[in-house]
């Protein structure tokens, strides 16, 4: 009988932690892997914009936008839902003409893209989950994405 709610016990335990895992990339935005001109043929596809997070390794407000407003429940919520989202490292590949392309200065460098390449806003340094849903509302309403 111990035999059976111990094997009971370690079923919950297993179904419980597997159950955690899948919604475990909810609660932060979901940076697709993918080089700029995948992103626009996706972005055209699915009928979306593309939020870019130009960032350096070395930077130090990047690091702490990926630590705490990226894992920001709300602002993943919210940028999972209406956006293509990616990540590029503008010290690798191509990616310094994408810097020099898009006027870039300083990191970390946010930007929104409509689906042919169009910058619609962007901002530069750090900023809070809030203020990045606010970035985001106002991009969707200038490009009367909303």
């Amino acid at each position: 009988m111990k035999l059976f709610f111990s094997s009971i016990g370690l079923l919950c335990v297993l179904a419980f932690n597997c159950a955690a895992q899948t919604d475990g990339n909810d609660g932060e935005i979901n940076f697709v892997e993918t080089s700029w001109p995948q992103a626009l043929k996706r972005a055209a596809a699915q009928h979306k914009y593309i939020f870019v997070d130009a960032y350096a390794t070395w930077c130090g407000p990047c690091k702490m936008l990926k630590a705490t407003t990226f894992k920001n429940s709300k602002a993943a919520a919210f940028y999972n839902q209406n956006f293509i989202n990616v990540a590029l490292d503008m010290e690798r590949g191509n990616n310094p003409q994408l810097a020099q392309a898009w006027g870039m200065r300083a990191y970390p460098t946010l930007i929104i893209f409509d689906s042919k390449g169009k910058i619609v806003l962007n901002t530069v340094g750090f900023i809070t989950a809030k203020d990045l849903v606010r970035f985001g509302e106002e991009a969707l309403r200038r490009g009367k994405v909303i």
